[in-house]
């Protein structure tokens, strides 16, 4: 009996835990990956560096950048770069990760717990969408980054 009791609470937990890490967005487009950048946008109001994960808060700095921040496996919201524009990626997860983009024009390294990257934001305008290479599937929902300008 003490057996059994022991294999279910271990089942238990592997359904927690897998629970945990499973992605919130269903939607087709996120689960083949958006490949190609959106069409170019028209507008020509200055970028804004806004990203936030989990109530964090995204900066921006004089070059059109901003700041992507990855908190209890997930990206937050998108984040608005001007072409080219310097974006950095703060890794304050208890896990590591990295941020690939879909079509492979940005990644950064694996970053640990409370390590920072950076990568260059595509000099096309467009819409692209990133992702953890270290945890396909297991953060919540996909990432956005916004290139216009």
């Amino acid at each position: 009996m003490t057996r059994l009791l022991r294999l279910l609470a271990a089942a238990v937990l592997a359904v927690v835990a897998i629970a945990a890490c499973s992605s919130d967005d269903d939607s087709p487009s996120a689960a083949a990956g958006a490949s190609a950048p959106a069409a170019p946008s028209a507008s020509s109001a200055p970028a804004s560096g806004t990203s936030a994960a989990g109530g964090g808060e995204g900066s921006s700095s004089a070059g059109g950048g901003g700041t992507i921040t990855i908190r209890d496996f997930k990206f937050g919201a998108p984040l608005t770069v001007a072409p080219g524009a310097t974006v950095e990626v703060e890794n304050e997860d208890t896990a590591a990760h990295d941020v690939v983009a879909d079509d492979g024009s940005f990644k950064t390294p694996s970053l640990g717990k409370d390590e920072q990257g950076t990568f260059t934001a595509p000099t096309r305008p467009g819409t692209y969408k990133f992702s953890c290479s270290l945890h396909p599937g297991s953060m919540s929902g996909i990432g956005t980054l916004i290139v216009q300008g």
